[in-house]
C-alpha cells in the first residue's frame, strides 16, 4: 500500500510560485489548499481560481483537499452564511479536481459542557453534509481544539449519527495531544472506520508545542504503521505549524516545511512504507 504525500502549501509562503517550488524540491505531488496570496480559499474569486489552476497545471501538482474553514464559527452564529460559503468552496473543489473538503464542528463557548450542544451540532453537520452530497463531495471532519468534535468519542458520534457517506473524518494527532488525548491509543481505533485523510503534525504533551512528526507524543509512528497494515491508501497532509500556530492556521516557512517533510519521510522509510 502506498501513501500519497500532500501538505498545506501556504505554510511555506503566501506566494503560489514559492509553494510549488518547495513541493517540487521535496517530490510532493499534491497540496492541500487553504490559502494563496494571503487569501483564504473560501474568499477566492474566479480570477484567483483560474490563476491557481494554471499554476497547478504548469507544475503538475494536484489538489488533495480543500483545507476550508467551514465550521470554524461559534455554535451560536447563523448557519445560512456558512452553508453559502460551503457552496462556494464546493464549486472551487470541483474546479480544482478534488472531492475532499476539510470541515469543523463549531466552537463551543468556553467553560460550557459540550454535551449540551450535541443536538445543534448534529443538525448543523447534517446540513453541511447534505450540501456536500449534492456535489458528490466528502467532508473530512477535523478534530480541533475548542470545537465540539475535539475528542475522539464526539468525533465518532457526529459521523455515526449524521450517517451520511458525505461526512467522514480526518485525523490530527497534534490536536488530540493538545486536548489530553493519546492519539493512537485512545482515538485511532474509534475513528479508523471513518478515516479518509490524515493531517501530519505532532506535539508535546507537556507544553502543547507543535514539533515534526515522530518527535512528539502524537504516536505518529504507530498510527502510520497501523494505517499501512490496514490498507489505507489515502493522503498524508503535512500541516507543520513549526513557526506559528493559531486558531485559524499556521506557518512554518520554507525551511520549516522541508524539515517537516523530511521527518515524515524518515518515519516512512524506517517503517518500510512506500509513498508517492
Amino acid at each position: 500500500m502506498t501513501f500519497v504525500l500532500s501538505g498545506f502549501a501556504d505554510e511555506i509562503s503566501p506566494d503560489l510560485g514559492e509553494q510549488l517550488a518547495v513541493l517540487a524540491a521535496e517530490s510532493i505531488s499534491h497540496l492541500e489548499l487553504r490559502s494563496a496570496w494571503s487569501t483564504n480559499v473560501a474568499n477566492f474569486d474566479g480570477g484567483q481560481v483560474a490563476r491557481l489552476r494554471r499554476g497547478l497545471m504548469d507544475s503538475g501538482v494536484r489538489v488533495s483537499a480543500i483545507g476550508s474553514p467551514i465550521g470554524k464559527i461559534g455554535i451560536d452564529a447563523p448557519l445560512e452564511p456558512e452553508l453559502g460559503r460551503l457552496h462556494r468552496v464546493a464549486d472551487i473543489a470541483a474546479a480544482l479536481g478534488t472531492t475532499i473538503i476539510r470541515v469543523f464542528s463549531f466552537f463551543i463557548p468556553q467553560g460550557h459542557d459540550p454535551s449540551g450542544y450535541r443536538t445543534r451540532v448534529i443538525d448543523r453537520m447534517a446540513a453541511l453534509a447534505a450540501v456536500a452530497a449534492e456535489y458528490g463531495l466528502v467532508l473530512a471532519h477535523e478534530n480541533e481544539k475548542e470545537i465540539y468534535g475535539d475528542r475522539p468519542e464526539r468525533c465518532a458520534d457526529i459521523i455515526a449519527t449524521v450517517g451520511s457517506p458525505a461526512l467522514r473524518a480526518t485525523f490530527d494527532a497534534a490536536n488530540f495531544v493538545q486536548c489530553g488525548v493519546r492519539p493512537h491509543s485512545d482515538a485511532y481505533k474509534l475513528l479508523r472506520p471513518y478515516l479518509v485523510y490524515i493531517q501530519i503534525k505532532d506535539a508535546l504533551t507537556t507544553t502543547g508545542e507543535v514539533v515534526p512528526a515522530g518527535q512528539g507524543d502524537g504516536q505518529v509512528r504507530e498510527t502510520l504503521a497501523e494505517l499501512h497494515d490496514s490498507g489505507f491508501e489515502g493522503y498524508l497532509s503535512l500541516e507543520p505549524h513549526l513557526a506559528m500556530a493559531g486558531r485559524f492556521g499556521g506557518f512554518s516557512g520554507a525551511d520549516g516545511f522541508r524539515l517537516a517533510a523530511r521527518s515524515l519521510k524518515d518515519l516512512l522509510a524506517d517503517l518500510s512504507v512506500p509513498w508517492q
